[in-house]
């Protein structure tokens, strides 16, 4: 995890103890730089200490409860790309009427999109068709460059996080070009709270995504359901790009945002999005205008 203000983040760590420890006396910073020097083996090491301060704690309902209400920031900072999976599962592919892709869908988003997992949502100016997408985000460990095989990516994967590929539809879809000009806005990708390691994830490809808008269930799917699981996606970016360590793949979204439903309103300000996956916490994020 990274507590503290936006740009002023401080890494830390929750142990097996539900203690949250800050680990600034001994790390820089959760990047892709430290992953690549052996950073996840430094977490190892760091955990099992007894010495590090606590600034908080994992609390009964499942929320980290950070000392004086610390804000909780994005898990990686800044990260080289952010890539995303477009219609990778088949219920949304159907929802939003397009065919299932014969070869996964890339996109990017711009890395000043990663915000914390409760910062506000910007519905950007003269914007009317903001929307959510909970995804199952994976963390690079390692440089990724022509995989031979998806069961390659296994041993380079960091671990993995909570993602809110916020989407504003009309600008993505209707305005002409890539879709970049829907999905690179201001605040449009909350990311966390925390990044879980790959070895505390029993099964990937078994995890339940739920997202609410206004208290009301809009998201209920699993990654079990995923058109190309996680370690396809992994190995079929290598074969076209370098993937860097920090780096971030937002995996897709099950069924269940606006744009596959009329009777479904999009994003205004004033309303609270809420996002939890099994196994790698939750996310409340308010809705305010740009």
């Amino acid at each position: 995890m990274r507590i503290g203000e936006a740009g002023a983040e401080r890494p830390a760590l929750l142990d097996e103890a539900g203690r949250l420890l800050d680990l600034s006396g001994s790390v820089r910073d959760l990047d892709g730089a430290f992953f690549a020097a052996g950073g996840l083996e430094v977490l190892r090491s760091l955990a099992s200490g007894s010495q590090l301060p606590v600034i908080g704690e994992l609390g009964p309902d499942g929320d980290v409860k950070v000392s004086g209400g610390a804000r909780i920031g994005a898990p990686v900072a800044k990260p080289e790309k952010i890539l995303c999976i477009g219609l990778n599962y088949r219920d949304h592919a159907e929802e939003t009427g397009n065919p299932i892709p014969a070869e996964p869908v890339v996109f990017m988003k711009a890395p000043n999109c990663l915000v914390g997992p409760n910062d506000e949502i910007l519905v950007p100016r003269a914007s009317l068709k903001t929307d959510w997408e909970i995804e199952l985000a994976v963390v690079l460990g390692e440089r990724a460059r022509y995989l031979d095989s998806p069961d390659a990516a296994a041993e380079v994967i960091l671990g993995y996080a909570i993602s809110n590929d916020v989407s504003e539809r009309e600008f993505q879809l209707e305005r002409g070009g890539q879709w970049d000009k829907g999905k690179c806005c201001e605040t449009f990708n909350p990311m966390g709270p925390w990044l879980v390691t790959r070895d505390e994830i029993d099964d990937v490809q078994a995890l339940g995504l739920r997202l609410r808008v206004n208290g009301v269930t809009r998201q209920d799917g699993s990654t079990r359901d995923m058109v190309y699981g996680v370690h396809h996606i992994v190995w079929y970016l290598s074969q076209f790009m370098v993937l860097e360590p920090g780096d971030i793949i937002n995996t897709g979204t099950p069924a269940g945002v606006s744009l596959g439903h009329d009777d479904v309103p999009f994003l205004t300000s004033g309303d609270r999005v809420e996002l939890e996956a099994d196994g790698l916490g939750r996310q409340a994020s308010p809705v305010g205008q740009a």
